[in-house]
């Protein structure tokens, strides 16, 4: 009874240790995404003509929009832009716009300088340092692209 006590004891604990092995679950698989059908990772939303036409407040046409000026570094960077002449199609505030005028976007707009464009704009919120030293009164409109202008 020694010898198989001795030879068996060791091979029972070895079965009882391979046996009681946790494997290892990393902690993600037991989340459970309860909005799994609402991401959309990667697709930001943008607006066609006519909402960017309904969300504005002014909406000039012009083929003159540049690039005045642009602030890296700390805080948000924006870019400023100068629309030196063009059309006013929609104006919720004034009754005048004067020419030429500044506005701001937060992100760096893809401008081709040898068309229209449309010029979507919403009442300036936040930047009151910068406003009121290069009297801003409007900002791009956050959702919309750079549309050109179409020529019937």
């Amino acid at each position: 009874m020694n010898k198989t006590l001795i030879i068996g004891l060791p091979i029972m604990l070895i079965i009882l240790l391979i046996s009681c092995e946790k494997k290892y679950q990393s902690p993600g698989h037991y989340e459970n995404d309860l909005f799994a059908d609402e991401h959309q990772e990667g697709k930001a939303y943008i607006m066609n003509r006519d909402e960017c036409f309904d969300g504005s407040e002014l909406v000039i046409a012009s083929s003159y929009v540049i690039l005045s000026d642009s602030s890296k570094g700390r805080g948000k960077s924006f870019f400023l832009y100068k629309v030196k002449s063009g059309k006013v199609l929609k104006t919720v505030r004034d009754s005048t716009v004067e020419m030429p005028m500044l506005f701001l976007s937060q992100y760096k707009l893809k401008i081709n300088n040898t068309d229209s464009m449309y010029v979507y704009l919403k009442k300036l919120e936040g930047y009151r340092f910068i406003a009121k030293d290069r009297n801003l009164k409007y900002q791009w409109l956050k959702a919309a692209p750079v549309y050109s202008v179409e020529i019937n």
